[in-house]
């Protein structure tokens, strides 16, 4: 006879971790799940009717919007690889101190992050404006004023000083983990330093890049005061005209349906990310 295999029961959370969550998921409901229905609605909605329609979204891909949408991508990508060439030694050299020189450091690294967003930005204004610190500074020794502001380079210097600690964070949290018999093991098996770090030290911290460039990326597609304070009409990003939109326009529906459009190309980019990070999130070592 065969026998009769008996269904996995349902396992249900208990009561306590029941009450621990259920903060967290009150606060998605109101504070990401509603307003993004709220988003929705506006994007799909018509201003006048109210009714239901895609003409929103059709004006989103017409006139000079898709070249934003492709400026905001590249100056962020950009912005967020000189980000990683940065922080990683710096992450890395962390990561290698004693654990009070490490956590010094670590406060050194937040320390700017406790400085509003705008006043880190206006200070960039006040550096590099033609009669900013540092053309005052040339001009000591007849040089100068250069253009330092209002332009791509200065838009991009402003989203990697600002978002810095965003790639030293995961980076420092994760190379600090990586047993260091590993790399002593490779370099006893004749591995050269560099043969180490792309063999062992890289494979390993792979997530933390992964999670930093993520981390960069995000907020920097979507940022609006930088590229209005260090840079110009051809500097515009996606997130000057969304806030245009809303503030100056009170065009509601076509804002909403830009940050809709926004937010499925961020949801994009983060997916391939995540696919190039592989399924170990431990990392992996390549040999």
């Amino acid at each position: 006879m065969m026998k009769k295999n008996n269904p996995t029961p349902r396992r249900h959370l208990p009561v306590g971790q029941a009450l621990l969550t259920a903060p967290y998921i009150l606060w998605m409901l109101i504070f990401i799940l509603v307003p993004l229905g709220v988003v929705v609605f506006y994007a799909l909605t018509d201003a006048n009717t109210g009714l239901f329609t895609l003409d929103n979204l059709g004006k989103v891909f017409t006139g000079s919007f898709p070249a934003i949408f492709g400026r905001s991508l590249w100056y962020s990508l950009l912005a967020s690889l000189i980000c990683l060439v940065i922080g990683y030694p710096v992450a890395y050299f962390i990561a290698r101190q004693k654990p009070s020189v490490q956590r010094t450091l670590y406060m050194l690294v937040m320390l700017p992050m406790c400085m509003s967003f705008l006043l880190r930005t206006l200070a960039w204004v006040g550096l590099l404006r033609d009669t900013g610190i540092i053309n005052g500074f040339l001009g000591l020794f007849g040089l100068g004023p250069f253009n330092l502001i209002r332009n791509t380079g200065a838009v991009i210097l402003g989203m990697v000083y600002n978002y810095l600690p965003y790639m030293i964070l995961p980076l420092y949290s994760v190379i600090m983990k990586i047993d260091p018999l590993l790399i002593e093991a490779a370099e006893d098996l004749g591995c050269s330093n560099r043969k180490v770090f792309t063999k062992v030290i890289l494979p390993l911290s792979m997530p933390g890049v992964i999670s930093g460039i993520t981390m960069v990326f995000v907020p920097a597609v979507s940022t609006f005061y930088i590229s209005q304070k260090l840079g110009s009409t051809g500097t515009t990003m996606i997130g000057d005209v969304i806030e245009s939109q809303f503030k100056m326009a009170h065009n509601f529906n076509l804002g909403a349906a830009l940050s809709l459009v926004l937010m499925v190309l961020i949801f994009v980019c983060v997916g391939v990310m995540n696919h190039f990070a592989g399924d170990d999130k431990d990392g992996g070592v390549v040999i």
